[in-house]
């Protein structure tokens, strides 16, 4: 599992708002992308099959978004609150809700991109 300050691993990229509502829009999947929300709700941890610590944020634009983030590959976001600002930078899936937020996490088998998601100065990777 790694974690650790933002600035240890990816440099910050501009906001994408516009880019995933032409996502949502047009019914897009599997877009590599970067964003950042305010936490709306905090669902319960999906424990079938890979686990995953799960959250809906909102963007600026009133988009919705599900993260699904996997704990067991990362680390858990254990003080993460509604109302809280998180930066990501994931894998967007299309569904009729806004979409979902997944790949947050680095790949052991370093087949894919690493994704990650930034909270409170920390990164969760």
């Amino acid at each position: 599992l790694r974690a650790g300050e933002i600035s240890d691993f990816v440099a910050l990229e501009p906001d994408s708002d516009e880019l995933l509502a032409e996502l949502f829009t047009d019914g897009q999947s599997n877009v590599q992308v970067y964003g950042t929300g305010i936490v709306i709700s905090i669902l319960s941890n999906d424990l079938d099959g890979s686990r995953h610590q799960r959250f809906i944020i909102e963007l600026k634009s009133n988009q919705t978004l599900l993260v699904s983030h996997n704990i067991d590959l990362s680390a858990r976001i254990d003080n993460l609150l509604v109302n809280d600002q998180v930066e990501f930078f994931g894998v967007y899936e299309w569904n009729n809700r806004g979409g979902i937020i997944h790949w947050t996490h680095h790949d052991p088998e370093g087949d894919h991109v690493d994704g990650w998601i930034l909270h409170n100065n920390y990164i969760y990777q």
